[in-house]
């Protein structure tokens, strides 16, 4: 009786390894096309947070094409306020486990990027808090500069945001509309939501040592495009942490959901001593995951602020969630369709 699912989980196996195979030689190929087509290989330093004992890398090693000199590509690239087209992020690619030096003041560590040359390592060297830099290097590429945010053991509050719909209007549900976004519009066309990056401003006033963690869905390419966007807007400057589409070892597509989940359970547990100001929408799962995560971590969760998405942006969006009822909730709950409403609570709970 147990040998039907055992076979369908060899097949599955069988299955997976087979995907994995397509998607590796699918890449072998690309690579033999970038060197062809003379791109050149380069590393990606992203920015980073960690404690006075140990800090936490992230970056990319990748093959990229090289502008052609005067080009309008070759101005966007040396210049933010260009408008850059979203595809020309997805044209790089990646290369499979290299090796990446890691110069963090006098120490020198080396790492093995993961199959997406991916770099999400974690460090441990003796700093005092405030901002350091990371210098990362990856093989027959230039060393590329970043900036590591050291938290004081003394902060006891830190801000972690979504992004679509949170931050930065986009629509993502509706398939054709995130493809729309995420490839074709340009850095420029993207709006930001009204009064949020005024909100989070106010908040690195009040709480001028607190960590900023932006915990997206969207897919690494995409990170030099959303960095941009938030400096040409005005928010604080904090980490990325974003992820990769395709296929991981027991999955097709990696879960949005779980991502999410992951990186705040390892905030709550790198950082023991601070309470989070959640700040989400309820145009897809963040509520969910939130209510999750408070529901585990009373304590670490000083507020959840969710953006309403207007009845416009909910029909792109393909709807949104009732605002749920949350009055057995220790956790306070806020909502409001913009960061003037959010920032007008969170004043009254003396959080801002």
């Amino acid at each position: 009786m147990d040998m039907a699912p055992q076979k369908k989980s060899l097949s599955e196996n069988h299955l997976f390894r087979f995907a994995h195979k397509v998607s590796d030689s699918v890449n072998a190929v690309r690579l033999k096309l970038a060197g062809r087509w003379n791109f050149a290989p380069q590393t990606i330093a992203y920015q980073g947070y960690g404690s006075t004992q140990w800090v936490r890398v992230l970056g990319r090693v990748l093959l990229t094409s090289k502008p052609v000199p005067g080009s309008r590509a070759e101005r966007a690239a040396s210049n933010g306020n260009q408008n850059v087209r979203g595809w020309r992020a997805f044209t790089s690619v990646p290369i499979r486990n290299p090796d990446v030096e890691i110069r963090i003041g006098n120490v020198v560590t080396h790492v093995r990027a993961d199959r997406g040359g991916l770099v999400d390592t974690v460090v441990k060297v003796s700093l005092l808090p405030g901002r350091h830099t990371a210098v990362l290097r990856a093989e027959g590429t230039d060393p590329v500069e970043t900036t590591i945010q050291v938290v004081d053991p003394d902060v006891r509050f830190g801000v972690v945001s979504d992004i679509d719909d949170t931050v930065m209007v986009t629509a993502l549900p509706r398939p054709f509309l995130a493809l729309w976004n995420t490839f074709v519009l340009s850095e420029r066309a993207r709006m930001a939501t009204p009064g949020m990056a005024v909100l989070l401003d106010r908040l690195t006033i009040k709480h001028p040592d607190a960590p900023v963690i932006y915990l997206s869905t969207g897919p690494w390419n995409a990170a030099p495009t959303l960095a941009r966007f938030l400096t040409r807007n005005m928010y604080p400057s904090g980490a990325l942490l974003l992820t990769d589409w395709g296929l991981t070892q027991d999955r097709w597509f990696r879960s949005g959901q779980e991502h999410k989940l992951q990186n705040l359970e390892r905030l709550a547990m790198e950082f023991p001593d601070i309470q989070w100001l959640l700040v989400g929408d309820n145009g897809q799962h963040d509520e969910d995951i939130y209510s999750s995560f408070a529901q585990d971590h009373t304590d670490r969760v000083a507020a959840i602020a969710i953006r309403q998405l207007s009845v416009s942006e909910s029909v792109l969006a393909g709807g949104h969630s009732d605002d749920g009822d949350h009055s057995s909730s220790s956790v306070p709950w806020i909502y409001s369709t913009d960061g003037a409403g959010m920032a007008t609570r969170l004043s009254e709970l003396a959080i801002l």
